[in-house]
Parts: C-alpha cells; structure tokens; sequence
C-alpha cells in the first residue's frame, strides 16, 4: 500500500493540504484501498491551527521519515508584505526551527521515500538547508528566495527531482499530486482522478533528462544579464582608489535585525592592491565575503550565513566614521536592517 503522510504546522496554508489530501483520497477509492492518506505533524496528533482565519484541522499521526511511501509539506498562508508575525516568512521560519527539519532530512535520505512540497512548502525545506543544489520550484513571489538559499529555481508548474517532488503556486497541489498518482500508481488512476474532479493538469513536469535548449539559462533565470552586470561592476570597482576603500578597513561588531531574531556578525575588511576582501565570522565560522564591490560610497557583498536560516544575504553597507549602516537582503525577504562599530 502507498502511505502519503501529509505534514501540517501552524499557520499551513488549507489548500496547499487539503486539495492533495482530496486527490489521494479520491485516488483510495479508484484504486480499491491501494493507497492511504493522513494529515500529521512533527510533534505528534494535535489540532493544529491554519494561516485561513484560524481554522482549525487534526492531525492524527505523527511523522514518520522512515516510513515509506509519500511525505508532502505545504507552505503558509499570511501576510505577503512586511516582517509581523502573521507574515509567510516569519511562519515558516518558525516551522524551520522545530523538529519538523530534522525529520524532513532524515526523509530525504530514505531511499523509499518521496518528499513533495506545494508552494511555499518548497522553501521550508530550503531554508532548513535541505534543497541546496537541487532543481525546485515554489510561488513565483518566493522564487528569488529560493535560489538565496542554494537551491536552483525552476520556472516550472512541477519540478520533479527524483525523490523530490515540488509545485509551484498555491494550485499546484492538485498537479503534484495527480502527478504523484502517475508516477507511483500508473495514468489509470490518475486520469480517473482527473475526471472526477473535472480537472487536468497544467504544464509539462520539469525533468533533469533529454535535450536541453542551447538558450536555456538565458529565457529561465536570465543568468545572462546576472552574470554581465556583476561583470560591469565589478569592472566599476576596479577603479576605485586605494583610500576608498580604507573608509571600511578594520574589525566591526556588527548586528543584523531579521524577522526571526537579531543576528550577531564579526566582519574583518580590508584593502590590498586596490582590491577589497572581508569575512564574516558567526560563531565558530568564518566564511569571506562574495563579489565584493565598492561603488561610490557603498559597500556592497554577498554572504552565505547559516543561522538563523541558510541563506545568501546581498549587503548594502555604508561608513561614517568608526558607524556602519546599511541592509541585507535576501529574495522577497524584508530587508534586515544592519549597524556595526569598528573595534579595530
């Protein structure tokens, strides 16, 4: 029998869950009881509290990562804009930062399992660090902040990645799951699904297989137009003075006000041979700052930190004296906004 355990937290968008959780259901009955389907959390049976009016759903299990069949994490229903606690960002970041992370790695890396995200489920899992470097999709608004946290953005309805399943847009959990129905139950089933709910899939299943266009890096992610803006500033940067530089030389105690919690930072810069280099040290890591480029007064970086969330962070930064101000940024997020005081 196929399992499909479909995970909810609070603040989960319903029809991220519920139009799957129907799909399957619906797939139960076609296929003579071949499949089952229930809502579970990471902490066990609870009635848990969606981000639509509060209303409520139980869940009767509790996640299982080992067991095999289909794991499904739907994303958060709130406010688009801004950094309060009903919004998307701050409900999944809290989510992250359960148990439900360390469950979903554990899933990832059973071999019978096969983990599907709708929507901004997909980001969940990259911002615990568990999509870097793997093709997904998630609503087109979050794309971008999908990609700062490593994962590669597909432009797709469905992606489908091996053991890893994502959809994009709020509907989509129709299409993952019929797709889902597909793959592991055969069209029959699937199709018989689709006329009962007088619904067809949308959009062709985004694989890593056969021919790739010879464009298409450019009408995906116009990395074209990424890579030849980096390039002209960089080029910008290169005439920069040596004393330009030396206003942000030194050690500065830096913190960063994010949606999830103030985020502590040592940078280290310096200029040599007109050339301009830092680090961040978090804790016991150090990483060195990426593309950094002087432009007029602004100092601007990208910068991979892993706490609160993995992510990479474009920095905005300007000097006045041993005072440091500016932003980082990373997708949709608001930006945070960031102070330091030069210690050396």
């Amino acid at each position: 029998m196929l399992t499909v355990q479909i995970v909810l937290f609070d603040g989960f968008d319903l029809l991220d869950a519920i139009a799957p959780y129907e799909v399957f259901c619906a797939a139960a009955m076609s296929a003579k009881n071949a499949l089952s389907v229930e809502f579970v959390t990471a902490e066990g049976p609870r009635s848990v509290v969606s981000g639509i009016n509060g209303l409520k759903i139980e869940a009767s299990g509790k996640l299982n990562p080992q067991r095999a069949g289909i794991i499904l994490v739907p994303g958060a229903s709130g406010n688009v804009d801004g950094d309060g606690p009903d919004s998307i960002p701050v409900i999944l970041s809290k989510a992250v930062n359960t148990e439900l992370t360390g469950l979903m790695e554990q899933a990832l890396g059973q071999k019978e399992v096969i983990v599907a995200a709708v929507c901004g489920g997909s980001l969940l899992l990259a911002m615990g660090g568990l999509l870097e470097g793997r093709p997904a999709v998630t609503h087109h608004m979050g794309m971008d902040l999908l990609g700062a946290t490593g994962a590669v953005p597909v432009p797709a309805r469905v992606v489908d990645d091996g053991n890893l399943v994502t959809g994009g847009g709020v509907t989509s959990g129709l299409d993952v799951a019929l797709y889902l129905l597909e793959r592991e139950l055969g069209p029959r089933i699937a199709h018989a699904v689709e006329r009962l709910f007088e619904f067809e899939r949308r959009g062709t299943v985004w694989r890593e297989k056969g021919m790739a266009p010879g464009n298409y890096k450019e009408w995906t992610d116009d990395e074209s137009g990424i890579v030849a803006n980096q390039a002209a500033m960089s080029c910008g940067a290169s005439h920069n003075e040596v004393t330009h530089g030396s206003v942000f030389d030194g050690d500065w105690d830096a913190t960063i006000a994010t949606p999830v919690g103030k985020l502590e930072v040592k940078l280290s810069i310096s200029t040599k041979d007109g050339i301009i280099q830092g680090t961040a040290t978090q804790g016991d890591e150090t990483v060195k700052f990426m593309n950094p480029v002087l432009q007029d007064d602004k100092l601007a970086w990208s910068l991979r930190i892993t706490k609160p969330l993995r992510l990479n962070l474009k920095f905005e930064v300007v000097a006045d004296g041993d005072h440091m101000t500016g932003v980082a940024k990373a997708g949709v997020l608001p930006a945070s906004k960031l102070t330091g005081k030069r210690v050396s």
